[in-house]
């Protein structure tokens, strides 16, 4: 892999529609995000070392553990930055069909995914990249989906940003505050054939756990019936709405009250907050591992 961690974590952005979109969530999620920017600012503010020669040994360890092949951080960046690209055409897809239902464009509909099937899959396919990425980061088998659920409740910082952003982004916004159910239906009643012409499965197909894309479904299936009450309690408990979602996002994106079906697909488009949150995730992880092995 060329891209060098700390360079992508120097260049993240400080500003811009991502960054706004994540900071709408802390009202459901206050104080628990801050955009960490910068790798020696990050080695700082998650090790409080001051002392400028052990930040570049914290750093300098980090790398290494980043570069090493043997590890995953690599896959798992590749997972994060994947699945927000291939979100992104099928979010292209999505708006071109609803603008071919609402124009001239008619024959647009024929050629571009149905908005709510095309949501499902891809809600789907992003919450078992954080399975597989959170695996390949830890060290352990990706379909360690246990593992995963034992962690999601302790889940913080820009890892809980990350999946609020899931569940009000690619859930509320787009199929309302009940979207759980509705997704598990439709994935448990889909076959191999509509993941495989899938952008996102496609993108990320080879990182799901299964020998094709039957038993992938499976572990796709699986991994969102198991998630689905984590999911729901944080719903319920923050009390995430579409309006109440929504509202913080209509300060920077015009019009998105009233063309939901248009903001969900915006969203996938220009927000890329699984790429974002993910490095974040991936240089605190490298960080607090450099720490404790120096």
């Amino acid at each position: 892999m060329s891209k060098k961690i700390y360079e992508l974590v120097d260049k993240l952005p400080k500003g811009g529609i991502t960054v706004m979109a994540l900071k709408s969530l802390d009202k459901f999620v206050p104080g628990k995000w801050d955009n960490l920017v910068g790798f020696d600012n990050t080695i700082k503010t998650v090790t409080g070392e001051t002392d400028p020669a052990m930040v570049q040994a914290i750093g300098e360890r980090a790398i290494t553990l980043f570069n090493d092949k043997h590890e995953g951080y690599q896959r798992a960046l590749w997972l994060y930055q994947t699945v927000d690209s291939a979100s992104g055409m099928l979010g292209t897809a999505a708006l071109a069909n609803r603008i071919g239902q609402d124009s001239f464009l008619g024959f647009l509909k024929n050629i571009s995914p149905k908005p709510e099937k095309a949501q499902t899959i891809d809600l789907s396919i992003k919450l078992v990249t954080e399975v597989v990425a959170f695996c390949h980061i830890n060290g352990i088998p990706g379909d360690s989906l246990g593992d995963f659920l034992k962690s999601l409740g302790d889940y913080s910082s820009e890892s809980l940003m990350r999946m609020a952003a899931l569940v009000t982004f690619d859930g509320v916004i787009p199929l309302g505050a009940d979207f759980s159910s509705k997704v598990l239906a439709s994935i448990k009643g889909m076959g191999a054939s509509d993941l495989e012409k899938n952008q996102t499965f496609k993108g990320v197909k080879k990182e799901i756990p299964g020998d094709n894309a039957e038993s992938k479904l499976a572990f796709i299936t699986e991994s969102f019936e198991s998630t689905r009450g984590w999911m729901d309690k944080f719903v319920a408990e923050k009390g995430i709405t579409q309006s109440s979602a929504v509202d913080g996002l209509a300060g920077f994106i015009e019009g998105s009250k009233s063309k939901l079906d248009y903001l969900g697909a915006f969203l996938d488009i220009s927000v890329k907050y699984y790429e974002h949150t993910g490095i974040q995730t991936l240089s605190r992880r490298l960080i607090e591992r450099a720490v404790a092995e120096l």
